[in-house]
């Protein structure tokens, strides 16, 4: 055999090696990466390795103030995950007089984590932040180790806690999602995917090609970060006035909103009890669920103006049309009555508000038809959902209007027998302010994109249900209504004119039927300056204690925002 021959053949034998040996090696980083990749994973985190989470990004949440700047509600913080290798860590005490100032945790639990046999990795804390992190490095303490972290902050903590909402884990991602309120309904915008950061080559080879064949033409999901109409000073008050009300009468709820009522902005949204989006521990599902969207109530006599608008508007009464109230009406073997029980005699529809009759509201039902005054409450959409940008969003409900029975709709007219959410109810009211019109309630005003463009969000103004004739009509009575009868007018303004109502409502007993005796909601909508208004206000509280009328629980409160709001935003006189 020639040498060349013996060199070629040798040539050979060490390509056919190598090429082996190639082959081996993808093979086995084909099992191991994808195969097995689970089973080692979880192997290597029992042992000491911990996955980096710099990748993870989520877009910010922007509450706008009154002067148009931005301030972060939800954004994402950057520090680091305290560790401790139980192998290693040698005094326990020092170390726990080291990082105790600067943990999450007790001393009994990080003593526990500190001393477990057989490991050598156990988080501590996942959110330490810079300046902490530098303390315990300082210490040079062995057996602790510091990594690289990033987390989802809410610089409010309690602030629109409901209704910004928080991420969290779940099923169908291992990053963080939206959960409740803004994270979950804008989830799509807010979300990043860690995994277009860091990709594993021999996964990506053998499982997801076909993927990327497959989306190569799809267009790409444009992240972005959203601007909410929320006003942070604006919402950090109507939050106190909550608690301070739901405190002082021993209520189980108490919720409010503030709302532009000729766009449907809204400035501020809230329900106590509240909790901290950075520290829920404890807290339950039911706190973090948002009433004002998602339950519906019997509201009582706030509804009483949109029945008298829409006789107004019918042309089957005037504010001057007199009844006589006999103090209580016989309805289809039912009696319903005033709230005191009391006739007026002869009255005019001013008066059915100002001394909120229910035998009025009745009497202007029968004087338009049931037909036609069920026409004016499903136009105002009282059952159906508003389409405000908050997730799990309850329709009203409102069969009672398809009742041929009277008394079905004469319990309408002053709130009773139909349930309603508080945001449908708003809506409702907000055409009595603002010429006649449906609003959508909204909370996001634009989306930053970050490609760099902007997209401002616009919400439609749906149906004319009043004319705005019936709309300066309904509003001055119920400025009538401040300036004389609330509080035998002793809350009205002297420079500022308030279009209010308020509104007590017997609970059901869903479990004996009818209504308790002792328990109510209590409710109470205002707005001003009554005739160009700026600002609806809504609040309302669930079985406030020792206490019958909203008169007595809302009034403060209400008044306590109107002058606030009247001062905050330099609102003219209008009288």
């Amino acid at each position: 055999m020639t040498v060349r021959a013996r060199a070629i053949r040798r040539i050979r034998f060490i390509t056919t090696v190598i090429l082996t040996v190639a082959v081996l090696l993808v093979l086995r980083l084909y099992q191991v990466q994808v195969l097995h990749h689970n089973d080692y994973l979880a192997r290597a985190e029992r042992q000491y390795v911990y996955t980096v989470q710099d990748v993870y990004d989520r877009g910010t949440i922007f509450l706008t103030t009154r002067e148009g700047e931005r301030v972060s509600a939800a954004t994402v913080q950057a520090g680091f995950v305290l560790a401790v290798d139980p192998t290693l860590i040698g005094n326990v005490e020092r170390a726990w007089t080291t990082v105790a100032p600067h943990v999450d945790i007790d001393e009994a639990t990080f003593k526990t984590r500190a001393t477990l046999p057989n490991r050598t990795y156990v988080e501590l804390d996942q959110t330490v932040s810079d300046t902490s992190a530098d303390a315990i490095a300082e210490a040079d303490i062995t057996g602790l180790h510091l990594y690289k972290n990033q987390w989802r902050y809410y610089p409010g903590d309690t602030l629109a806690a409901r209704t910004i909402g928080f991420t969290g884990f779940d099923e169908s991602s291992p990053y963080p999602t939206g959960r409740y309120g803004l994270e979950r309904f804008y989830d799509s915008v807010l979300s990043r995917n860690p995994e277009s950061l860091s990709v594993n080559f021999f996964a990506e080879i053998f499982s997801t090609l076909g993927d990327y064949l497959a989306t190569e033409t799809e267009t790409p999901k444009k992240e972005g970060h959203i601007v909410t109409t929320l006003e942070p000073t604006v919402s950090r008050l109507l939050q106190q006035v909550l608690l301070d009300t739901n405190e002082q009468w021993g209520s189980t709820v108490t919720g409010g909103i503030i709302m532009d009522p000729k766009t449907g902005s809204i400035y501020a949204l809230d329900v106590v009890p509240t909790f901290n989006l950075n520290a829920r521990q404890g807290a339950s599902i039911e706190d973090f669920r948002n009433p004002l969207v998602e339950n519906v109530y019997e509201m009582g006599s706030i509804i009483k103006p949109l029945t008298v608008a829409a006789g107004i508007d019918a042309g089957a009464i005037s504010p001057a049309t007199t009844y006589y109230d006999s103090g209580k009406l016989e309805l289809d073997t039912f009696t319903i009555g005033n709230f005191d029980g009391r006739g007026r005699g002869t009255v005019n529809m001013q008066e059915v508000l100002n001394q909120s009759l229910n035998t009025g509201v009745a009497f202007i039902v029968d004087t338009m038809g049931k037909n036609r005054f069920r026409e004016y409450f499903l136009k105002l959409k009282l059952g159906s959902e508003t389409g405000i940008d908050l997730p799990n969003e309850a329709f009203g409900l409102v069969s009672n209007l398809d009742s041929p029975r009277d008394i079905e709709y004469a319990t309408a007219s002053f709130g009773q027998g139909i349930a309603l959410t508080p945001v449908a109810t708003v809506r409702a009211l907000s055409a009595l302010a603002n010429g006649g019109r449906l609003v959508t309630p909204h909370l996001v005003s634009a989306i930053e994109y970050e490609d760099g463009t902007q997209h401002e969000v616009v919400y439609p103004n749906d149906t004319q249900v009043f004319t705005p004739e019936t709309s300066e009509t309904i509003s001055r009575m119920l400025t009538e209504v401040v300036d004389d009868a609330l509080q035998g007018g002793a809350v009205a303004l002297p420079n500022h004119t308030i279009a209010a109502k308020t509104g007590t409502a017997q609970i059901a007993d869903s479990v004996n039927g009818g209504y308790y005796d002792d328990r109510f909601l209590h409710s109470f909508f205002g707005y001003f300056p009554a005739y160009e208004p700026e600002f609806l206000i809504f609040l309302y509280t669930v079985e406030p204690k020792g206490v019958r009328y909203a008169s007595e629980t809302l009034t403060d409160p209400f008044m306590e925002l109107t002058r606030f709001l009247i001062n905050y935003y330099a609102i003219a006189p209008d009288r």
